[in-house]
């Protein structure tokens, strides 16, 4: 039986449907992050969980209890805030463990939890400073570490990182990584971040307009995405969606990819789908990662379904260890991630490197990835 349990889990505010029946479960130990984007429906979720927000209909069970009807004291949660939420007049330790202190903890026990937490989130050096004395990741260190002193059945994240900088939230992700390997504890957390999803998660429910669109491994959102929503809102520079028809060829099915000033692109059928389904003339939408998109010698030794094409280079955008080159075709732009050192210029005819065995195949009409 899952840890967390949301049954049919329904929202509304007088008209409007916010949650529109949520099904969802995670195993205890489990790293469940809810991503979308801004109005899907991820912090009211979350805050239904946490019981600061009535629901309109389903079931929340925690541990196999039914939790709809408890206060959020009565839960045995801890949750962590997008604004860190400290009391400026006290200590960190102070901050950490008055909620220990509000439930009558002896002063014994919460000076050890408090060591404790602090040694592991290697901040003991700062718990005599007050707030306004630490930086923002010190900050929101305090705020996880008020949490985990509690040691609850279960963490909830809303956005912790949204405020801190590009670096600082790379090395909190880290820390966070790092704290659910320690503890092994389980924790929903809320972002609009997909990058943080992909590297965090042990499972991902993304969200749009209060629907479930996918449940998954990050490895299964990203490489085998539901629909085209999924596709294009999961990974950055995001999948590459083109228009093609379905022709027939000598050795079976092709997908062909029209060209304003060139001739049509021709690819084979990608593995994930039966070439049986699929009939001549049909129109199919083509989705393919820009890594699956490469020059002839970063491609895939193993992949069987590599087709070369030569096509325009139109801008190179280098990126470090990567270089990004966009060309066009289906009336679309197509971005390619070759490596760092490749010798690309604007307006060369080159080869691109198509690994079809990465690529998959959506239903334009329903928008739903065809098997």
């Amino acid at each position: 039986m899952a840890f967390l349990e949301i049954k049919n889990l329904q929202k509304r505010y007088g008209k409007v449907d916010v949650l529109k029946g949520i099904d969802l479960d995670l195993d205890k130990g489990g790293f469940l992050v809810l991503v979308g984007p801004s109005g899907c429906g991820k912090s009211t979720l979350l805050n239904a969980i946490a019981g600061l927000e009535t629901i309109s209909g389903g079931d929340i069970l925690i541990d196999g209890n039914v939790v709809n009807d408890l206060r959020p004291s009565m839960r045995d949660i801890a949750m962590v805030f997008q604004s860190y939420a400290l009391y400026p007049n006290m200590t960190v330790a102070q901050n950490m463990a008055f909620g220990m202190e509000m439930r009558g903890v002896p002063k014994p026990e919460r000076e050890a939890a408090v060591q404790r937490v602090a040694k592991l989130l290697q901040m003991g050096h700062l718990l005599e400073r007050r707030p306004s004395q630490l930086s923002g990741g010190q900050r929101q260190r305090v705020a996880m570490g008020r949490a985990l002193v509690r040691d609850p059945k279960l963490f909830l994240f809303d956005e912790p990182l949204s405020n801190l900088d590009a670096k600082l939230r790379v090395d909190m992700r880290t820390e966070i990584k790092k704290l659910h390997a320690a503890t092994g504890t389980t924790i929903v957390y809320v972002t609009h971040d997909q990058i943080e999803a992909m590297t965090l998660a042990t499972k991902i429910a993304v969200l749009r307009d209060g629907l479930l669109q996918q449940v998954g491994t990050p490895h299964e959102v990203y490489n085998r995405p539901a629909n085209l929503f999924v596709a294009e809102f999961m990974g950055s520079p995001s999948m590459n969606l083109l228009t093609a028809k379905v022709a027939a060829g000598k050795g079976g099915m092709m997908l062909e990819l029209a060209r304003e000033h060139d001739a049509p692109i021709l690819l084979r059928v990608p593995s994930s789908v039966v070439q049986t389904k699929l009939a001549a003339g049909q129109e199919v939408i083509v989705g393919i990662r820009p890594e699956a998109i490469t020059d002839p010698d970063g491609a895939d030794r193993n992949s069987t379904l590599v087709e070369t094409v030569e096509a325009k280079v139109e801008v190179v955008e280098p990126a470090g260890s990567d270089t990004y080159v966009v060309t066009h075709a289906a009336g679309r732009e197509v971005i390619a991630r070759m490596r760092g050192d490749a010798d690309v210029r604007p307006g060369q005819r080159i080869p691109f490197a198509f690994d079809l065995g990465r690529a998959v195949l959506f239903d334009p009409k329903t928008q739903v990835r065809l098997a």
